[in-house]
């Protein structure tokens, strides 16, 4: 009896899944349908299908896709590649399933970051010309390394811990093991095919051999930030990295105030960094930012009697900023991959550009009650889109910040006038001014649309944000 009945490859993008997908595919009796749950695409980013599925059927069921992966190739093995932002509605039948055989591909985070940029900066994600190769620096961005660096974390740690708790163990092939003869034909002979290559698939080709200082653009930047991080060893090991609880380089400390801002996305953070800059006489800009958790200890260890805060939202108020900034824009900071996904597999009834003059309060009203809509499905795990912060539950997101520490207060933006210039005083600013409302960015304000079914519909996506913080109607 075969040991599995299909492979999925855990991965990420720039981490040479293409190259290894090619190369098993040159195998008898190994086929790979490359990222078959990816939620913007099904299998290749032209593809209709995979085996007779489409992307919306898929989308409805996924485990009929999967199935349909296991019964591909008889006699063999069919697989496909799996990212951690692809469909999470069947990553635990993957996990759990001992007939599904996890390989695990890895790359050094910042090699996956600079080729991630360069990438998006070039258009170009495969090469197989090197006459037709487009050259690009990257810019590094150390709010947005940690980011992609926290993903990696928490997906492999995942990863790891499920296959410790179900007896398993996973093929881990490092980026640099992909030229390795020797070490494909292992992965094949474990996949469970008998035949040996002599060769590796060259059709593709290596984009960026230069070293990163000539990638970098900022190069002196990128080692002095990565000069805070902890030594570690993020390619030889299943767990990826020296395991840490939640990302904190969001977290923002005035200058001489020792107070800690934890912000919750799509929350009025505009609000609370012009006050706490205005308590030191700075702009918003200096706030002190960007911590790793060390820094973040040695900043609590040096302010003895500081404070630590969040300002929570309504959740509609929160939904409609998040809808209007990320999601109805496309300006700098919006969500344009998802914003296409919604509006070509979701239908979601917003323009194809930016909103224009024939954008009316009728079109807007109608556009937010089907995203408050899409948000309760997507919330309730039955979309194939990532949960993302800006609209996860506030409940969700201050259990996440629990891992590492709570907030000493929690503070509603209708009492910020009151609780904020309190906390302040706690801390021994003789006089904080009070926090002054921002506009949020919107064509039309949440009191023109606002209506019993759009009250109904936040609630119903947002239950245990009422429930637990005791949200009444929004007025």
């Amino acid at each position: 009896m075969a040991k599995f009945d299909c492979f999925v490859i855990f991965a990420e993008m720039r981490t040479g899944s293409n190259f290894l997908e090619a190369n098993l595919n040159a195998f008898d009796g190994l086929n790979c349908f490359g990222e078959a749950f990816n939620p913007h695409f099904i299998g290749y980013p032209k593809s209709e299908d995979i085996l007779g599925i489409s992307q919306a059927e898929r989308d409805r069921d996924p485990t009929r896709l999967l199935n349909q992966i296991r019964k591909a190739t008889p006699g063999g093995l069919g697989g496909f590649r799996y990212f951690h932002d692809h469909d999470p509605r069947v990553l635990d039948s993957l996990l759990t399933d001992p007939k599904v055989a996890k390989v695990v591909l890895t790359r050094n985070p910042v090699d996956s970051y600079v080729s991630w940029k360069i990438a998006r900066a070039t258009g170009q994600w495969k090469l197989t010309n090197v006459k037709r190769r487009k050259e690009s620096k990257a810019h590094f961005d150390v709010r947005e390394f940690e980011e992609h660096v926290a993903d990696l974390q928490a997906f492999q740690l995942l990863l790891l811990n499920t296959l410790q708790k179900t007896a398993q163990t996973a093929f881990y092939i490092d980026y640099d093991d992909l030229q390795d003869l020797g070490v494909m034909n292992g992965l094949a002979r474990w996949l469970g095919t008998s035949e040996q290559k002599d060769s590796l698939n060259t059709a593709l080709k290596r984009q960026n051999p230069e070293p990163i200082s000539e990638k970098v653009e900022n190069f002196d930047d990128m080692q002095r930030a990565l000069a805070r991080h902890d030594s570690f060893n993020l390619t030889r090991t299943p767990n990826f990295e020296p395991r840490r609880g939640p990302v904190v380089p969001g977290y923002l400390a005035c200058a001489t105030t020792p107070l800690l801002y934890m912000p919750i996305r799509s929350g009025p953070e505009t609000m609370v960094t012009r006050w706490m800059a205005a308590l030191d006489g700075i702009s918003p800009t200096d706030l002190t930012g960007d911590f790793t958790q060390g820094a973040l200890r040695a900043w609590k260890r040096e302010r003895p009697g500081h404070r630590s805060f969040t300002v929570i939202r309504h959740p509609l108020a929160r939904a409609h900023d998040c809808f209007c900034t990320k999601i109805l824009s496309t300006a700098k900071g919006s969500f344009k991959g998802i914003r296409h996904t919604l509006r070509r597999v979701h239908a979601l009834p917003i323009p194809e550009g930016e909103p224009g003059d024939d954008y009316s309060p009728e079109a807007h009203r109608e556009a937010f009650t089907a995203w408050l809509r899409w948000v309760r499905a997507n919330l309730s795990g039955q979309t194939a889109v990532r949960v993302d912060g800006h609209w996860a539950t506030q409940a969700q997101c201050l259990q996440g910040m629990a891992d590492f520490t709570l907030p000493d207060m929690i503070v509603r933006e209708t009492e910020a006038e009151t609780y904020l210039p309190a906390l302040a005083m706690q801390v021994g600013h003789p006089a904080p001014a009070d926090p002054v409302p921002q506009p949020n960015r919107a064509p039309y304000s949440l009191a023109q649309i606002h209506d019993g079914e759009i009250e109904s519909l936040a609630r119903e996506a947002y239950q245990r944000d009422y429930v637990m913080f005791g949200f009444d109607d929004w007025a």
